[in-house]
């Protein structure tokens, strides 16, 4: 069945990065972040590709020394070069202020600044040197993502509002005023920003926490006390699992009560894995709520005792793999195609009764049944597959599918 009530987004200020809009109800944005050493040019162009091929919308970058800022030029003349327009977005910590002063061309190359209240200074230096990068921002009319982080939060902040929570008649406890702590460094940085000359739809905020709860809490916070365009990330996240059901239970949660413009899925991988899961991860928490769609989904049954056989297992990894690798081409090629709903089911319990909601969808015979698998197309039998060549068979008539109905010739 269609999802028709999808949550209804918190109006937001629109920010334009490159050719993209974050916020203003535009769809929300997926975004991750490489993890090669910037300096190291080739790498980092193909691990950029490799994002954006998976469909990341911002991929973002150290920059954290000189021959980092020096490689980013080169970067993104290489990307342009082979037809990646993916933007790139400049992480910077302590000296964002002096890379950005001294490599100017790497302040031209990047579409978007992510800057770091708690890591730009301590005392008088914090005020000069974020004042420096947001004139830079002004200078190269680029815009800002101040972005909060727990683990690095302004340290003079936290205690000036701890003194001021215990003299009060009634203290909070000490969860709450780092929740306070985090909106409120977010909040005054911007104001701060908008004074040194920022436009107001230049400026995205995140304050980004490692705890479900927390992070739900404070954002629910942060979003009652701005209009700002909001990035959402559970930050440190994990890996595997953990990491992802951590990461969706957060998103989850604010994206249903329409927090959230841009998001990113803060996973740690694998040892040798892709760097393209968290991409994947962010895709399929949108695309399951209802909130965007990115490639064809694919309903198979978790399998019971009536399907002993693995064969509809194999059957519904290799069409979800299919399906997903051929997303770059037929994304242009068929256009709305990531709407198609595909079903791979194990028996007749519910086989029947899923293919026939799905576009186009597959009942493999279960234990003990007639070894036939119907297929149906727009709730309609079409066909009956046999034999060991089923997976072929099938992908032929999703091809076949896909032509007909987003092809040139449809409705021809």
């Amino acid at each position: 069945m269609s999802q028709t009530n999808t949550p209804q987004r918190r109006p937001t200020l629109p920010v334009t990065v490159g050719h993209l809009t974050i916020g203003g109800g535009a769809p929300i944005v997926v975004q991750s972040m490489t993890n090669t050493d910037t300096a190291d040019i080739e790498s980092t162009v193909r691990q950029v590709i490799e994002l954006a091929r998976a469909g990341s919308e911002l991929v973002r970058l150290t920059v954290n020394h000189e021959s980092a800022a020096k490689a980013v030029p080169a970067i993104r003349a290489a990307l342009d070069a082979q037809d990646c327009s993916v933007p790139l977005v400049g992480d910077f910590h302590f000296n964002g202020h002096r890379l950005l002063t001294d490599y100017p061309e790497c302040a031209q190359a990047l579409a978007k600044y992510r800057i770091n209240p708690g890591n730009v200074g301590t005392g008088e230096k914090r005020d000069s040197q974020f004042a420096t990068l947001i004139e830079l921002a002004c200078r190269y009319d680029r815009p800002v993502r101040i972005g909060v982080n727990w683990g690095s939060l302004d340290q003079e902040l936290v205690a000036r509002m701890m003194d001021d929570n215990a003299r009060a008649p009634q203290p909070k406890d000490s969860d709450q005023i780092m929740y306070e702590a985090m909106v409120e460094s977010a909040i005054s940085s911007a104001e701060r920003a908008v004074q040194l000359g920022l436009p107001r739809d230049h400026i995205v905020l995140s304050c980004k926490m490692s705890g479900v709860q927390d992070l739900i809490r404070v954002y629910r916070m942060l979003a009652a006390r701005t209009d700002h365009a909001l990035h959402l990330g559970l930050t440190e996240a994990g890996m595997g699992t953990k990491g992802i059901v951590a990461s969706t239970a957060a998103l989850a949660v604010l994206l249903q009560e329409g927090i959230g413009d841009t998001i990113r899925v803060s996973l740690t991988p694998e040892p040798g894995e892709s760097r393209t899961r968290e991409v994947v991860v962010a895709q399929e928490i949108l695309q399951s709520m209802g909130l965007r769609a990115f490639a064809p989904m694919v309903t198979a049954c978790p399998g019971c005792g009536r399907t002993t056989s693995d064969t509809f297992q194999h059957l519904a990894k290799d069409i979800q793999g299919y399906l997903r690798a051929r997303m770059p081409e037929w994304c242009t090629r068929y256009p709305g195609i990531e709407t198609l709903k595909v079903a791979v089911m194990g028996c007749v319990v519910n086989g029947p009764g899923e293919s026939r909601h799905a576009n186009i969808g597959i009942s493999l015979p279960g234990s003990g049944e007639r070894p036939a698998a119907p297929v149906y197309v727009d709730g309609e039998k079409v066909a009956t597959l046999k034999g060991e060549g089923i997976t072929e068979q099938f992908k032929r008539l999703v091809d076949a599918y896909i032509e007909s109905h987003y092809g040139r010739g449809r409705g021809a």
